[in-house]
């Protein structure tokens, strides 16, 4: 190719397939078109246009929402050694290479399906999630977010999506609307997309709790997971033929000190069981003392304590299951437990 041949689009067709047509300046050059050329064919009227800085879209048209994902991603993302990406297969599960860049924010959590995050096409600037000395600036739809550690992307729709957890801390640093944070928050929990503590650790991490609204948001979420793992364990009970508990009881010496409560209390087998629902934040650190010095105390008295988090409840009931029914097994191998006084919490 020669500044005299003259130059179309056309010979490019087929590194697009039917739902993309991008490629970077640098790809291009890879294939004998230059800079100036490039530019040539993104003047006003003409059949490119530069839709990031270094991107270009092979046709005139308005971008679709896939476009605009993957022009981001472009943008942002390392050039790869050999020039051009991998493009998807047909069946869109082969992601190109995006090295070190990856999709977050609310565009990440309408990926993974959240009803609460707005439609691709309503949101005005996308963030994608880049290493923090990376050198690169908030341009037209590509808003920059920078991390020190990377958290390991998911692949949605071919797409590389930074985690549920790590996205909804993105999108609530852009938000203002509480009513916005506590619908996205407690649908993470509702829908399965994440635990409680996962979500408070990314927002420490963020240092997003000392907004009042995310406190608040906060709150309701930790009861909204409370909740959630309750129900697991009645069900977990249920299902798997455990004996009945007293469920949510207080427990204390008699004419002594309290205890503390319990979530679960079989009182013949002098077993008792607590759900972890702390979320890491720094008031924790005394919660977390106050429950292990309880712990202690109730097997100094012969109480044997089971511990269970949300997650192992979700993720492997039937195991879980299995372990509460070898400590009231065990029972009646170990020496009498002291009487304690069992009350409703």
């Amino acid at each position: 190719m020669t500044h005299n041949t003259p130059l179309s689009p056309r010979p490019l067709h087929h590194l697009a397939n039917g739902r993309r047509r991008l490629l970077t300046t640098a790809q291009l050059r890879a294939h004998g078109i230059s800079v100036a050329e490039a530019n040539e064919q993104c003047r006003p009227g003409g059949p490119w246009q530069q839709l990031l800085p270094g991107v270009v879209l092979l046709h005139p048209g308005p971008p679709t929402s896939d476009e605009r994902l993957h022009a981001v991603l472009l943008y942002a993302a390392r050039e790869p050694a050999a020039g051009v990406p991998a493009q998807p297969g047909a069946d869109g599960a082969h992601a190109p290479g995006y090295a070190e860049a990856m999709i977050t924010g609310l565009a990440a959590l309408t990926l993974h399906g959240f009803c609460a995050a707005p439609p691709l096409p309503s949101l005005d600037a996308i963030d994608v999630l880049v290493p923090r000395l990376r050198r690169l600036r908030t341009t037209g739809c590509a808003r920059i977010v920078r991390t020190t550690a990377l958290p390991t992307p998911q692949q949605v729709t071919g797409v590389p999506v930074a985690p549920v957890a790590r996205a909804l801390a993105d999108a609530v640093a852009q938000l203002t609307d509480a009513g916005a944070v506590r619908r996205l928050l407690t649908e993470a929990v509702r829908g399965g997309h994440c635990e409680p503590a996962a979500v408070v650790r990314e927002l420490t991490r963020a240092r997003l709790l000392n907004r009042p609204h995310v406190v608040d948001a906060v709150d309701s979420l930790l009861a909204e997971g409370r909740a959630i793992a309750e129900e697991r364990l009645y069900r977990m009970v249920r299902e798997h033929g455990l004996p009945d508990p007293v469920w949510n009881v207080d427990l204390s010496l008699p004419g002594g000190p309290h205890l503390g409560g319990v979530d679960a209390y079989w009182p013949e087998h002098a077993v008792a069981l607590e759900l972890d629902t702390r979320a890491h934040r720094q008031e924790d650190d005394a919660l977390w003392s106050e429950y292990a010095r309880k712990r202690e105390h109730l097997e100094r008295l012969g109480i044997t304590v089971v511990h269970l988090t949300p997650r192992k409840l979700r993720d492997s009931s039937e195991q879980q299951a299995a372990v509460v029914r070898t400590a009231l097994m065990a029972a009646g191998d170990r020496e009498p437990a002291a009487y304690v006084v069992v009350l409703p919490r």
